[in-house]
């Protein structure tokens, strides 16, 4: 041995040279080291399947932003009143609240291929009947117009499910869900202004046509990379409340209605303000000025996240603030002034709904992965349906959306903190 050599060699006036030390073993591949800085946008995208799983994704979810306004343009031109045509929009925004917790346990239970495919058959079949036979019968405008949103395929679920397998830590995954809840804004963004595009150049036929073609696109770009194919959800215990078990996880998915009302409202808000000030544009850009704040806040979220996970505190700071922002809205403003004020709970939105992912995620227990974001899904669904239908009797006033985030950071203060997980029994010798 070389240091035994050195150790026998007797002293002498010149020390001998010491032998070289070997370098220190690399860190093993599968272990990574957590980055000191969150990592960016581009940082998830440069993985390998994301930026195609991602861009997938939200194709497929177009249809979401489109097809309510692309149904209520078409009930108007086939004669129905706009009462009808809203009635039918209203519909199709409920019927995801119902399908897809029951695809996303499907996917949980049998993997992403199934509920996908089944999933998009079922809105293509659906929007293909409307976009053929119109709406003018009603009962089967009704019947699929309840299947087209029903049959949406569980990409969003997906999507986070995958996240953990193709990212290497925790970090990577934190940023892409901010990734994900900002890029949400494209959909219900660009898919209301290209319904009417369409609706506009062509017909609303063909607006309903495009839909069903972008979910069916969407969907199998999807479905069709590996990481889909192959993905199985770990195995889940067999419970009567399955994912609502934990005690957190009610009343966490009760705030996610109020948050959904927060949204509903503002959509009538803009058309009251918009009608207050006599500046019918304003009934657009206001509901977009808060989207696009939501992607400005998600991306400076991403950069300035802690780089562990959130704690419940961080998510009842966020829902408080989101709340506060709201009520400079109640006082007189002149219109520049409102476009401004609306971007504060606009650039909190993105944040506060990335945290509220992570956590039902982290209470979420093992297998239910894709069921708990069809479970976040629905309550936001729910709640944005809640806020329109009473933001009209109130007059479309601040006070609803106001009161809504008031009532989700109540419900935040809960506990959030997942249930430690029992140790496994010994195994007898």
């Amino acid at each position: 041995m070389a240091h035994a050599q050195v150790r026998d060699i007797p002293r002498t006036t010149t020390a001998p040279a010491r032998a070289p030390q070997p370098p220190p073993p690399p860190a093993p591949a599968g272990d990574p080291q957590p980055p000191r800085t969150p990592p960016t946008f581009r940082a998830v995208l440069r993985h390998r399947y994301c930026s195609r799983l991602l861009i997938a994704s939200v194709t497929g979810r177009l249809s979401l932003g489109m097809v309510p306004v692309a149904l209520i343009l078409a009930a108007q031109a086939d004669g129905h009143s706009l009462t009808t045509a809203s009635v039918l929009a209203a519909l199709y925004g409920i019927a995801p609240a119902l399908g897809l917790p029951l695809l996303g346990r499907l996917a949980d239970l049998r993997g992403l291929l199934l509920p996908c495919y089944l999933g998009a058959a079922l809105v293509a079949a659906a929007l293909g009947t409307l976009t053929a036979a119109g709406t003018s019968y009603l009962p089967l405008a009704v019947l699929c117009t309840a299947l087209a949103g029903a049959g949406c395929p569980p990409l969003e679920g997906g999507l986070r499910s995958l996240w953990h397998a193709l990212l290497p830590d925790d970090a990577h995954v934190r940023t892409a869900y901010t990734l994900d809840s900002s890029t949400q804004q494209i959909v219900y963004v660009t898919g209301p202004a290209l319904a009417i595009a369409i609706a506009t150049w062509i017909s609303p036929a063909a607006a309903l046509a495009l839909a069903a073609a972008a979910t069916m696109v969407g969907t199998l770009a999807f479905a069709t990379t590996p990481p889909a194919r192959t993905w199985r959800a770990a195995p889940r215990r067999r419970e009567r409340l399955g994912l609502l078990r934990p005690p957190a996880m009610r009343p966490l998915l009760l705030s996610l209605v109020f948050l959904g009302a927060t949204i509903g409202a503002l959509d009538v808000a803009a058309i009251a303000v918009a009608e207050h000030h006599d500046a019918p544009w304003l009934a657009g850009v206001l509901p977009a000025a808060f989207s696009t704040a939501g992607l400005l806040g998600g991306t400076l979220f991403a950069r300035l996240q802690p780089t562990t996970a959130p704690r419940p505190r961080h998510l009842v700071l966020l829902g408080a603030a989101y709340a506060a922002c709201w009520l400079p809205l109640l006082a007189p403003l002149p219109t520049p002034a409102v476009l401004v004020l609306a971007l504060l709970p606009g650039a909190l939105f993105v944040p506060l709904l990335t945290v509220a992912s992570l956590t039902v995620t982290a209470l979420a227990p093992p297998g239910t992965s894709t069921e708990a974001v069809g479970w976040l899904s629905s309550a936001m669904r729910l709640g944005l349906a809640a806020g329109t239908a009473l933001a009209g009797p109130l007059g479309g006033h601040f006070a609803l959306p106001l009161i809504a985030a008031a009532g989700c950071a109540l419900l935040l203060t809960a506990r959030t903190t997942p249930a430690p997980t029992p140790a496994p029994a010994p195994t007898p010798v």
